[in-house]
């Protein structure tokens, strides 16, 4: 199970790198659970991480809006990202969510065959109106996506677990690999919460809060000695 961590600008991204996380994601918390950073923000902290260490991008929770959408993308994969996250916020329903990710990954792929497209629902689809996060692996399978990701819309305390428990986790995760793709999932995970994370199958975590000081992915800031206790736990399983 690979470590993703989130952080905001370069100075965080130096401690994720330090700490050694696997995946370095390059997220803007203040615009929402998968909110999306500025291009030159992605095209630093690709410089900075060495080469044989992934960076990642979030596009941000996005409205069903396929040519913006696939407009972000580009942005993402030309600032030196090697995964693009695409929250599929605005998107009510497997349809809307399969004509955004299919535009998505057309875009991405004319610009760069290597980079990886995720595409993340949310456990608590339902507080926001965006599609069943049940959908997300069927979604990813037929639009040529390579990752099926689930994280929570709404930050304000509650965990993936509040809204999916082991079961539903377990079976978006094997739903997810029927279709020969990785599975990522967050949500204001806990150290806690990764063995079990583990145990079911999941590919990569992606954390930003458990890896700050104080614990809060807002008001913290990322460190690498609680990157590195996240990742030595995750060797030891």
């Amino acid at each position: 199970m690979l470590l993703l961590i989130s952080p905001i600008n370069t100075e965080e991204a130096l401690e994720a790198v330090e700490g050694s996380a696997d995946i370095i994601d390059v997220k803007n918390p203040k615009e929402g659970s998968l909110g999306a950073n500025f291009p030159w923000v992605i095209k630093s902290i690709r410089e900075l991480t060495p080469e044989a260490m992934h960076v990642s991008a979030t596009i941000g929770d996005v409205p069903y809006k396929p040519g913006t959408v696939s407009l972000a993308a580009a942005g993402a994969v030309v600032s030196g990202a090697d995964y693009i996250k695409v929250g599929l916020y605005g998107t009510k329903n497997y349809d809307e969510a399969l004509e955004v990710m299919k535009n998505v990954v057309k875009s991405v792929r004319e610009f760069d065959h290597d980079a990886l497209v995720v595409a993340s629902g949310y456990a608590d689809a339902h507080r926001v109106g965006a599609v069943d996060p049940m959908e997300i692996p069927r979604v990813a399978a037929e639009s040529g996506a390579d990752i099926a990701m689930v994280d929570t819309a709404v930050k304000d305390g509650k965990t993936l677990f509040d809204f999916m428990d082991k079961d539903a986790l377990t079976k978006f995760t094997d739903d997810t690999h029927k279709y020969g793709l990785k599975v990522a999932l967050a949500g204001s995970v806990k150290a806690e919460q990764l063995e079990m994370l583990y145990d079911i199958g999941c590919d990569i975590v992606g954390i930003r809060g458990a890896a700050c000081v104080g614990g809060d992915r807002n008001t913290g800031k990322i460190h690498r000695s609680a990157v590195s206790k996240l990742k030595k736990m995750i060797e030891n399983f």
